[in-house]
C-alpha cells in the first residue's frame, strides 16, 4: 500500500507539535500545582498549556480541521462535511508525571472520519518520537518497529490500564488476576498511549484496557497495526471509537486467547 504524500506532511506537523508540548511538559516539572479531576484522574497547568501549543501548532495551517483534545478549551468540531480532525492528549500518564514518574508521554493522531491516517506517541524523557502513517510502517526515531510476533499468554509480557474508579469488586480486577496466572508477567505503567508504543516495538507482547478515551490511544492504535500487531474492541469487534474498549495483541492467535478471559461487561 503506497503512502500517501499528504499523509507525511501531516505525520510531520504531529511531530513538531508534539515535541513542542514535550518541551512544555519538561519545563513545567516540578513546577506546578495539581488539582481535582476526580479520584486518581489529575490536571495540571502543564496539561494545558502543552495542548494548548499543540493546538496553535496544528491548527495554524489548518483551521477547518477539528480538534478533540483531552482539555476544555480547544475541543472544535469540523466545520460542514469536513471529516479531517486531530485527535490529541497533551499529557498521558498524568499520574505519573505528578508524582515525579517518567513514564508520560503527548500522543496525536490524524483522522479521516473514523480512519487514523497519521499519529505520533512522543516520550520526551527519552526524546523518542513513535510514528506511524498508513501504509508505511512505524517507526521509533527513524528505526522500523516490528511487534513480537507472541502467540500464547504463556510467551507474553502484558499490560493493562484501569478506570480510576475501579473497585475492590470490579470485573477489571478479576480479569487482572485471570490474565496475571497465564502469562509471564502483567504491568500497569500508566500510560496507554505507551503502552501501544510499547507492543508496537514488541516490548510488550499484549495490552487491553476497559474503559479509555480515543485521545489516549488513536496514536497507539495506528502505531500497533503498522507494526503488525491488531487491536480491537472487546468481542474480537472492530474497535468502536464511541466506546473503546480494546485489546492490542502481538498477534492473531493471542488476540483470541485474551478475548476469551476478557469480560466486556464493565
Amino acid at each position: 500500500m503506497a503512502v500517501d504524500p499528504q499523509h507525511s506532511q501531516f505525520l510531520t506537523l504531529c511531530d513538531q507539535a508534539a515535541r513542542a508540548a514535550g518541551e512544555v511538559l519538561r519545563r513545567w516539572e516540578g513546577k506546578f500545582k495539581v488539582r481535582e479531576k476526580g479520584r486518581a484522574d489529575l490536571v495540571t497547568e502543564a496539561d494545558l498549556e502543552a495542548q494548548k501549543a499543540i493546538y496553535d501548532i496544528l491548527m495554524g495551517p489548518y483551521p477547518d480541521f477539528g480538534f478533540l483534545g483531552e482539555e476544555e478549551g480547544h475541543s472544535t468540531r469540523s466545520p460542514g462535511d469536513n471529516p479531517w480532525h486531530w485527535i490529541v492528549d497533551p499529557l498521558d500518564g498524568t499520574t505519573n508525571y505528578v508524582h515525579g514518574l517518567q513514564n508520560y508521554c503527548v500522543s496525536i493522531a490524524l483522522a479521516e472520519g473514523d480512519r487514523i491516517v497519521a499519529g505520533v506517541v512522543y516520550d520526551p524523557v527519552f526524546d523518542r518520537s513513535y510514528q506511524a502513517v498508513t501504509g508505511g510502517g512505524a517507526f521509533m526515531n527513524g528505526e522500523r518497529l516490528q511487534a513480537s510476533g507472541a502467540e500464547t499468554l504463556e510467551q507474553s509480557l502484558v499490560a493493562a490500564s484501569f478506570a480510576p474508579s475501579v473497585t475492590r469488586d470490579s470485573q477489571e480486577i478479576d480479569d487482572f488476576v485471570n490474565v496475571m496466572v497465564r502469562s509471564q508477567g502483567i504491568r500497569r505503567l500508566g500510560s496507554a498511549a505507551l503502552n501501544l508504543a510499547f507492543v508496537a516495538a514488541g516490548q510488550l507482547d499484549a495490552y487491553w484496557a476497559g474503559d479509555i478515551k480515543p485521545w489516549d490511544i488513536a496514536a497507539g492504535v495506528l502505531l500497533v497495526e503498522e507494526a503488525g500487531g491488531l487491536v480491537r474492541n472487546y468481542g474480537n469487534v472492530p474497535i468502536d471509537w464511541t466506546r473503546p474498549q480494546i485489546v492490542a495483541t502481538a498477534t492473531e492467535p493471542l488476540q483470541a486467547e485474551m478475548q476469551g478471559i476478557l469480560s466486556p461487561s464493565y
